[in-house]
């Protein structure tokens, strides 16, 4: 079993992420989004799936500087923003085969370990 998880180190919910999975001795292929975005693809599987809604974190300090608090886009232009801007994701982002979660989702991550 491998993870990808995306995220940054200084975000707590993905130092927790990383922390279970590795308790668990799951192999983990870490995206520090400081060092490195996503690409537009791993991207868009998880607008798919949870709409750009829910990978948005509207709380964060960079989506307040860039005046992002008062648009109103669709999933392709949001699409575009997180692709530039990955520091307004909400992280973790982790995807296992075809399973994504979005944010501490540690229930569906033991899941995924018991199966």
């Amino acid at each position: 079993m491998q993870v990808q998880l995306f995220g940054t180190k200084g975000c707590s919910d993905t130092r927790k992420a990383l922390r279970f999975f590795k308790e668990r001795r799951i192999k983990t292929h870490f995206v520090d989004l400081r060092q490195r975005a996503a690409s537009k693809g791993e991207l868009r599987r998880f607008v798919q799936k949870f709409g750009s809604d829910a990978l948005v974190d509207q709380n964060s300090k960079r989506f307040r500087a860039l005046g992002l608090h008062t648009a109103y886009y669709g999933d392709d232009r949001w699409l575009e923003i997180l692709e530039e801007e990955p520091l307004i994701l909400r992280t973790p982002l982790v995807r296992y085969e075809n399973r994504l979660t979005v944010g501490h989702e540690e229930a569906v991550w033991r899941e995924w370990v018991e199966r």
